[in-house]
């Protein structure tokens, strides 16, 4: 090769070596603007819930709560917009309004208006409280920075979840057209929460309704049940109902649908039950064999690989085996009413309900101890609204209506 033609290409080299890394670096700076600007926005919105937070506080702290006010004469007077400064950004809030013959203006309020009153620093250390998962104490110290007492800040979070839990109790579900019901048990405070989570014909997710009790018994179970019927709920023999192992619930439904019940056993549950039966060196084996007749699509297949899974759990621990065949047919009801394969991956477990019961204890974590029922179905109730707001259409819902017809037709 000519020398020049050696220096050219090497040049050339070069050339593109330089020329990506600059692109990489552009691409980089754009990545750390986009971010940058998120971030931003992000903060002053969070800096925004914050204000209105104490806005409402204090206003609550002058004139008592709706049921008990704390001074005759005084009174709330609805809201208008305004605007506070947060970190020297001017943002808008709503403001809200007392009145005693003329209009009683918010001290918090007053002191949000100048460009220093929310300053980048006291902004700052309330953002990294919330981040921090410290949401009363971080509130707490900023309305005190603000002239709002503590027991005021407590009283507003009462009456928030107090209305929260009205909402959620009272709310119609007329409307709901279930297609399947997860129900499962979260255990809050010393009590069982038996929980509903409903699945449409369209594939949209609900919060239905919850009920306490000392244990998941089928009086519980039965007792949420008409709760979810009071309020507007068509239940069914053709609604799909995902329980895990939990006897209380499976026999408030049996009861309720006799042999015409569509039960589907939560197979994760049944999963890890058979392998506590079995000693370690046995249990990959068995969650293999178990997978694979549950990954099956025909009934009749998934059914013959269940039952030469139970034999060879006979061999093994007949507590096992009894274990499998105690819920055999409840595992392959979605097999019976041939659900195709991606809508099966949601119905076939409690996975759904269990997420959901994530969301609760992460956002319960820093609550030491419920005082009583109340607060404890307060919080409960504010939480799955929250949580409600995130919920997306599951994955294989186009296969929906597929299985409303096979429902529809099998009875």
């Amino acid at each position: 090769m000519k020398e020049e033609t050696k220096q050219r290409k090497k040049a050339m080299a070069g050339f593109r070596q330089v020329t990506e890394r600059e692109q990489r670096r552009q691409r980089l700076f754009e990545i750390v603007q986009t971010g940058r600007l998120s971030l931003d926005a992000l903060t002053f919105e969070l800096g925004q819930e914050l204000a209105q937070f104490i806005l409402y506080s204090e206003r609550e702290e002058l004139a008592g709560p709706d049921y008990q006010p704390s001074h005759k004469g005084l009174y709330k007077w609805a809201a208008q917009p305004g605007s506070v400064y947060l970190g020297g950004q001017k943002v808008g809030v709503q403001r809200p309004r007392l009145r005693q013959d003329k209009e009683v203006q918010l001290k918090s309020y007053q002191a949000m208006k100048k460009p220093q009153g929310f300053s980048e620093q006291l902004l700052g250390q309330s953002l990294a409280g919330l981040s921090g998962r410290k949401y009363r104490q971080t509130l707490v110290n900023a309305a005190q920075a603000f002239g709002v007492s503590p027991s005021a800040v407590s009283e507003h979070l009462i009456e928030l979840t107090t209305e929260k839990l009205k909402e959620f109790k009272e709310r119609s579900l007329h409307n709901f057209v279930p297609l399947a019901t997860f129900i499962d048990t979260v255990h809050r405070g010393g009590m069982a929460f038996v929980v509903s989570l409903g699945l449409d014909i369209y594939g949209h997710k609900r919060v239905l309704g919850f009920w306490e009790g000392a244990t998941e018994s089928a009086e519980v179970a039965e007792s949420l049940l008409a709760d979810l019927e009071a309020r507007g709920l068509k239940l069914s023999a053709k609604v799909l109902f995902i329980v895990d192992g939990g006897k209380g619930v499976a026999k408030a439904l049996r009861e309720r649908y006799h042999h015409k019940l569509l039960l589907q056993r939560c197979t994760i549950h049944k999963d890890r039950n058979l392998q506590g039966h079995l000693a370690k060196k046995h249990r990959q084996e068995c969650h293999r064999r178990y997978r694979l007749a549950l990954e099956q699509n025909d009934y009749r297949e998934a059914e013959k690989l269940l039952r030469e899974l139970e034999q060879w759990l006979r061999g093994l621990n007949e507590s096992a085996a009894d274990s499998l065949l105690e819920a055999f047919e409840e595992l392959l009801t979605l097999h019976r009413l041939k659900v195709p394969g991606l809508l099966r991956k949601t119905l076939h477990s409690t996975n759904p309900i269990e997420s959901l019961f994530s969301q609760v204890r992460a956002c319960e974590k820093n609550i030491k101890r419920y005082r009583d029922s109340h607060m404890a179905q307060r919080w409960l109730a504010s939480v799955l609204l929250y949580a409600e707001e995130s919920f997306r259409k599951i994955k294989g819902h186009e296969q929906i209506p597929s299985l409303v017809a096979f429902l529809e037709n099998s009875n």
